[in-house]
């Protein structure tokens, strides 16, 4: 059976997101062996939850959660009577909470936009992966608060400062968070 691809994630099953765990899936009572271990923000938390009922939305469904949080997704408003406000539209913000799976992060995720629709995630960035991007992402370093030597010298992508690299779904411009432990 072929693995279900993520608009908002397209390297999902590279960056360490999904093991390899036989089980019996939570949501769709299956014999699986592809376990996904990254955030869930549900009440209940489900044992096994397969990579098929992240992508058909079934396990946001049954467990009414999201795999990322609609409070972390640039320009959304936490705020229900400003949902006119918002940058993205529902059927996007649903997409990228209720079906794509999330990335490993030491804070709260956080989904980068651009275009009026959230970026796909490519994976962790350190100073080198980030190189040939600098111009394009010069104004997310500049916002971040971080010194931009220390990212150009320091930013990795597992030690206490780590970058989290999108790339826009529309014109493919880059963007970059940067999360400190």
């Amino acid at each position: 059976m072929e693995l279900p691809k993520f608009k908002y994630s397209p390297n999902a099953y590279k960056i360490d997101i999904f093991k390899s765990v036989e089980g019996i899936c939570s949501v769709c009572d299956e014999k699986r062996n592809l376990k996904y271990e990254s955030s869930f923000y549900s009440i209940d938390d489900p044992e096994y939850i397969c990579p098929w009922c992240i992508g058909d939305g079934s396990a946001s469904k049954k467990y009414d959660g999201e795999f990322n949080d609609y409070c972390g997704v640039e320009g959304i408003s936490p705020d229900p009577s400003e949902e006119k406000n918002n940058t993205i539209s529902k059927e996007d913000l649903l997409e990228v909470t209720t079906k794509t799976p999330s990335y490993n992060s030491w804070q709260q995720e956080v989904w980068l936009t651009h275009c009026n629709e959230p970026c796909a995630f490519i994976g962790y960035a350190d100073s080198k992966m980030i190189e040939p991007y600098i111009d394009e992402i010069i104004d997310d370093i500049e916002e971040s608060g971080y010194d931009l030597e220390l990212i150009k010298n320091h930013l990795s992508k597992d030690s206490h400062l780590v970058g989290y690299l999108f790339q826009c779904v529309q014109c493919n411009q880059h963007r970059l968070h940067i999360d400190c432990d």
